[in-house]
């Protein structure tokens, strides 16, 4: 790599008209892995859109922090407006600085706590349902029990079983659009009657006429609720009226959407590797009884869950839920050494930076215990699962304390074996996901003594 990175070099591998869609098509979480080692800036070429990467910790945090206000949310955000236009995740400007300080009071990490007992129990009773010897589909438990969580912590609802799978589903279809329409930017093809338009259209209704019924009931009981959604009915938009029904819902959908399938792709990664790892799953038993002792676990008990907490960011880590943050340039801008035109089209990849092997030794390695405190760290920047700077993840705090609680009451009761975990893989969608991941229920305490007995023969 030469020292001067004013023009960054084009990645091997374009073809005539192509680019490199056929490789980003093809495994596009392995092609952006690749690309960090064509140095700390590099291009690519999407069709005739060319696109900048930034692999480079120092340069991804300076992008995020200090010249935060020279770039927009980009491309993928911008299709993520299906949701609706000035919803928090997809906001700009001073529209999104607004908005996030008027959320912000259902986020702090004194509210949060209050949230403990809701989560454990809305997603208590569904474990509890789980038998030994059933097989679940661990992604789409995980999903229905986050959306749950969400919709029980912040909107007071749990929705019944069919509509819960339809809201799942809707989340599922718009977020899958959105991924597609920001790879494929043609934005003609967005407008015209195919089926895949026709699904995002009736996905977004669906959502939307859920939320419409909870935003309902709470106009008609304002003084029995005290959560989310009776937040954005107090608040005011920049003109200093009322938010408007629409941008209400687009609010709670865009949480819903968001909410819900982050935390749900990193528990069911975080109980794969304890599947295939016996000891930790063993040591997490363990930290688990001497904590909890048998009770239900509590916001008290959370901060002496430290090995959960190591098993959470090592799965944040290696399993980072977002493979690809876009990012654009509102006027000409220096990034480093690079110079960037306005309008420039900038992507990096948070699941490939936390795989880097010069920041994570053996980083392909499940290891909680790389966060222990005596052990290195990565460096400043090199570990943002949920972003950094003024557009970090208002919900961060939130989603980690949900996936700890939902780890605690299934990891009290069950072990999930994966029924085949050689064929499980990584795959980038709107987050990363497992390909497949089908896990065996066993009864824990019946799983231990049989898995001692078997050591002691």
């Amino acid at each position: 790599m030469t020292a001067d990175l004013r023009t960054p070099s084009t990645a091997p591998g374009r073809l005539p008209l192509l680019g490199h869609a056929v490789p980003l098509i093809r495994d596009r979480l392995a092609f952006i892995q690749s690309l960090r080692a064509h140095g700390p800036v590099v291009r690519i070429t999407v069709g005739p859109k060319s696109v900048t990467v930034v692999n480079s910790p120092e340069l991804i945090h300076e992008m995020l922090t200090s010249k935060a206000d020279q770039f927009s949310k980009g491309l993928l955000f911008e299709k993520l407006k299906l949701f609706g236009k000035d919803a928090l995740p997809v906001a700009e400007g001073r529209a999104h600085l607004h908005r996030r300080r008027q959320l912000q009071p259902a986020f702090h990490r004194e509210k949060i706590s209050g949230y403990v007992d809701s989560m454990r129990e809305t997603v208590t009773p569904t474990v509890a349902g789980w038998h030994a010897g059933a097989e679940l589909d661990l992604k789409a438990e995980m999903q229905l029990m986050a959306q749950n969580v969400v919709m029980s912590a912040l909107f007071s609802s749990t929705p019944e079983s069919g509509a819960a799978h339809a809201i799942l589903e809707s989340v599922d279809t718009v977020f899958t659009a959105a991924l597609r329409r920001a790879l494929l930017p043609v934005s003609v093809l967005e407008k015209l009657p195919t089926r895949g338009n026709r699904q995002v259209k009736v996905a977004n209704g669906v959502l939307r006429a859920a939320v419409a019924e909870i935003l309902a009931e709470h106009r008609a009981n304002p003084d029995a609720y005290d959560d989310m959604v009776s937040l954005l009915l107090t608040v005011e938009d920049g003109d200093g009226q009322p938010l408007s029904d629409d941008e209400i819902l687009s609010e709670i959908t865009g949480l819903l959407a968001a909410g819900s399938e982050t935390t749900a792709v990193v528990v069911a990664w975080l109980f794969y590797e304890l599947g295939r790892n016996p000891d930790l799953e063993h040591r997490l038993h363990e930290e688990l009884d001497a904590v909890l002792g048998g009770e239900p676990v509590t916001a008290e008990h959370l901060g002496r869950l430290t090995f959960t907490r190591r098993l959470l960011n090592e799965t944040l880590r290696l399993y980072s839920p977002a493979w690809l943050v876009t990012r654009q340039a509102l006027a000409p801008v220096r990034l480093g050494p690079v110079e960037l035109p306005a309008g420039a089209d900038l992507v990096w990849s948070p699941f490939a930076l936390h795989r880097d092997p010069d920041l994570y030794p053996d980083p392909e390695r499940f290891d909680p215990d790389r966060w222990l405190p005596e052990r290195p760290q990565p460096p400043k920047g090199a570990f943002i699962p949920f972003g950094s700077g003024k557009r970090m993840c208002i919900g961060d705090a939130f989603a980690s304390t949900e996936a700890m609680v939902i780890t605690a009451v299934i990891a009290s009761r069950w072990r999930l074996r994966p029924t085949r975990p050689d064929a499980v893989r990584p795959i980038g969608e709107i987050t990363v996901h497992p390909s497949s991941l089908q896990v065996a229920v066993e009864n824990r305490l019946t799983a231990g003594r049989h898995a001692h007995a078997g050591r002691t023969a």
